[in-house]
């Protein structure tokens, strides 16, 4: 059965079932099966009036909403190729990706995310129009019109479309160049969901159905899309968080038991906590500082064999019962786990919440064109700084340069209209390229190192990832936002930082670093950004990953100054 009309069918199985909730801070708006249900039926009338059928694709510009899951599904049950944009993104970004998608038709949350895409004036009001592609007027409608058929008891017929058909192009976060539409079949999403559920079945302790999961993600990147998906798959509601700023209070409101992550957040959430320590009483501080420090002499005794201290133990102990355990519970009494993907996750954030708090972090690793997913952790063998095993039916192996492949009814058919990418993205025995540079163990569990795309080739010819630097700089830089390590083509390192920190805590970062490092991976200066990263500027992707090409051309003059200012300095050459 198609995944569309099991989703279809939960929603008229539990038709008193809340299958959304819409939250706004601690308010929520709950949507049940029947009117969800409607919501879809609704959308898929008001597609075909205006001509969608098979095959068509159909731009879907939104927030994250209740009407943007039901546009999804209709958009689907068309027959249509759902091609989800980000609402947020640059908007020379969104018009190129509307000029290479070709829609039959574009869906937008409001008349500004229309005229993003170069819909008119402003000045009319009117909720609907044409945006001109090379002298093509392609149609736009905001939603509102799409959930204006009356209520009916029967569904719509759904289109079935064949295993190997495109049922959405996802456009890639395009870090390293102009992003590229994936297409991702029928197949590849129903080999996904079976999966997903029996994992979150093993992490829930029980079948879908009554989870409770809260997202703040949006829905138009893979992995997004495959929880949603999951989630209804079965049978299951999701709570969508509606204002990002009040993220903190929707999910203690929410009460989940699990929810999705990017490493961005998890690091966030961490700076918060300690910065509001740091705001508090001296002893609630001083307890909290002391038990980070016993937890780290802690790991060093156990990675020598030796049995920790005593002192340190009862330290651990007492924080863990008060002001650990306080924030523990701020993620709500039902958390089972925090699941993390879309970017690498630093292995001391990853103890952090594990090993102090308390809180069980689940890493995922895949990509847009895996739909989604290569590895997932085992619930009881979680490895820290590793992103778990490969799941059934897919195959990982390494080339002989450290990259890795992979093999599975997961991924993808190809790059839409973009046959050279493409064949770029395969071996010539059909093994796809991640491009990303890992290690494998004697039992499967992969690491990640870098980006081979991102590696930096010093003029004297070493091979440096700047990822595994730039997490340990964070790491010991206090305030500390973002940090980029350039030096292609170079004689050595620098760091560009952003954010708000102490230069005498980044003089010592450097200090502590560099002895423990191989000459040419030394970092010889850091550069404060004179502003801070992010979506709007096109400085970082949808998801929070750095647009290193975009940052090293915005920030060309203070690089250059920066090498000069070393180089007048005698600073040595790797």
């Amino acid at each position: 059965m198609f995944f569309v009309e099991r989703i279809l069918r939960g929603m008229e199985k539990f038709p008193r079932r809340y299958f959304v909730i819409e939250w706004e801070g601690d308010r929520p708006t709950p949507i049940d099966g029947e009117s969800l249900r409607w919501m879809v039926n609704s959308c898929i009338l008001g597609l075909r009036k205006r001509g969608v059928g098979p095959g068509d694709r159909v731009i879907l510009l939104a927030g994250n909403a209740a009407r943007w899951v039901a546009c999804d599904l209709a958009i689907l049950a068309c027959g249509a190729v759902c091609v989800p944009l980000y609402h947020r993104q640059v908007a020379s970004e969104l018009r190129l990706i509307l000029e290479h998608a070709e829609p039959r038709l574009v869906i937008v949350e409001s008349q500004e995310h229309a005229q993003l895409l170069g819909a008119g004036d402003g000045g009319s009001g009117d909720i609907d129009g044409l945006i001109w592609v090379r002298g093509k007027g392609i149609p736009w409608v905001h939603w509102d019109r799409l959930f204006i058929e009356p209520r009916q008891t029967h569904l719509e017929k759904v289109h079935t479309p064949s295993p190997s058909e495109t049922v959405t192009i996802i456009f890639t976060s395009g870090t390293s160049g102009e992003p590229k539409g994936v297409m991702l079949s029928r197949a590849n999403v129903e080999f996904m969901l079976p999966i997903l559920d029996a994992r979150l079945s093993e992490l829930k302790g029980a079948p879908g159905g009554e989870d409770r999961v809260i997202h703040y993600l949006p829905f138009c990147f893979a992995g997004s899309r495959l929880l949603l998906w999951a989630c209804l798959f079965r049978e299951n509601g999701i709570g969508i968080v509606r204002a990002l700023d009040r993220l903190m209070e929707s999910i203690q409101a929410a009460q989940p038991e699990y929810f999705l992550n990017v490493p961005a957040l998890l690091e966030r959430v961490r700076g918060g906590i300690e910065r509001r320590l740091a705001e508090g009483p001296r002893p609630i501080l001083w307890l909290y500082e002391e038990a980070v420090r016993a937890w780290e002499r802690s790991r060093e005794c156990k990675a020598r064999g030796q049995k920790p201290k005593i002192r340190d133990e009862l330290i651990l102990s007492l924080a863990k019962h008060t002001i650990l355990a306080r924030i523990r519970r701020s993620f709500g009494p039902r958390l089972l786990g925090l699941i993390c993907g879309s970017a690498p996750l630093a292995e001391d954030l990853q103890r952090w919440f594990i090993e102090l708090l308390g809180i069980p972090v689940y890493q995922v690793y895949g990509l847009t064109e895996t739909t989604a997913i290569l590895t997932i952790d085992r619930k009881d063998t979680v490895i820290p700084g590793r992103v778990g095993w490969a799941i059934p039916g897919v195959e990982l192996k390494m080339s002989a340069e450290g990259e890795l492949l992979a093999r599975g009814p997961n991924i993808f058919s190809g790059y839409f209209r973009n046959e050279e990418a493409t064949r770029a993205a395969f071996t010539e025995d059909g093994w796809f390229r991640t491009g990303d540079q890992c290690e494998i163990d004697a039992s499967g569990s992969v690491a990640l190192i870098g980006r081979t795309k991102n590696l930096i080739v010093l003029s004297s010819g070493h091979n440096v990832p700047p990822e595994p630097l730039e997490e340990k700089l964070k790491a010991l830089i206090p305030g500390v936002e973002h940090v980029v390590v350039v030096g292609h083509g170079r004689p050595y390192l620098i760091a560009l930082c952003s954010g708000d920190f102490d230069p005498k805590q980044a003089d010592q970062a450097l200090a502590t670093l560099n002895p423990s490092l191989p000459h040419y991976r030394r970092i010889r200066k850091w550069i404060r950004l004179p502003e801070r990263l992010s979506v709007e500027s096109g400085l970082l992707t949808a998801n929070m990953k750095v647009r290193r090409k975009a940052i090293e051309t915005r920030f060309a003059g203070l690089i250059e100054k920066g090498y000069f200012e070393a180089a007048s300095k005698g600073v040595e050459t790797a």
